[in-house]
């Protein structure tokens, strides 16, 4: 399944009434539950293989949404979360805020040794990977949405990031 397609799940699960949503085709399987005032989804691709263990024996928050490709379910974080960050509004302009598809830990570079993957100034296709979002050990990449200039970076490396938080601010070609 792509980012783009668990996306639109997120927003069709989330503009419905249903309370829970379980998808599996092969080895992929989505499951999506809202909490009763607001869904708070943090949807995981496995892009590496998670080290065999056994299954945790705690329940997975109301408001997690996991996604698994043949990958053992890993135990949920902690209940403690940050309060959610101020977020920027976008300067007057047709700007693209590129955000964040899950809540999970920013990560401007592949590596910390490595260069980030843009800055402000850059030329983004829509394919082009702008960062790593990591949630419950899995690196995510996001990609830029649409063809631009990168404006501003929203966030600083490292930064607990939440769903729907912008990231980027793009200026469309």
């Amino acid at each position: 399944m792509k980012i783009q397609e668990i996306r639109e799940l997120i927003r069709l699960v989330d503009q419905s009434s249903i309370d829970e949503f379980v998808y599996e085709q092969g080895e992929t399987k989505v499951h999506m539950k809202k909490a009763a005032a607001a869904a708070v989804a943090a949807p995981t691709v496995a892009v590496q293989a998670a080290p065999a263990a056994p299954a945790a024996a705690e329940p997975m928050p109301a408001s997690l949404v996991q996604t698994q490709t043949a990958a053992p379910e890993a135990p949920a974080p902690e209940a403690e979360k940050p309060a959610v960050p101020e977020v920027k509004q976008a300067p007057e302009g047709n700007l693209h805020q590129i955000t964040s598809p899950m809540v999970g830990t920013f990560y401007a570079a592949p590596a910390p040794d490595k260069p980030p993957y843009v800055k402000p100034g850059d030329q983004v296709k829509k394919d082009t990977v702008v960062c790593i979002i990591e949630a419950m050990k899995l690196f995510n990449e996001i990609e830029a949405e649409v063809d631009g200039e990168i404006v501003e970076v929203l966030v600083q490396n490292g930064q607990l990031v939440e769903y729907g938080q912008p990231l980027f601010l793009v200026k469309p070609e």
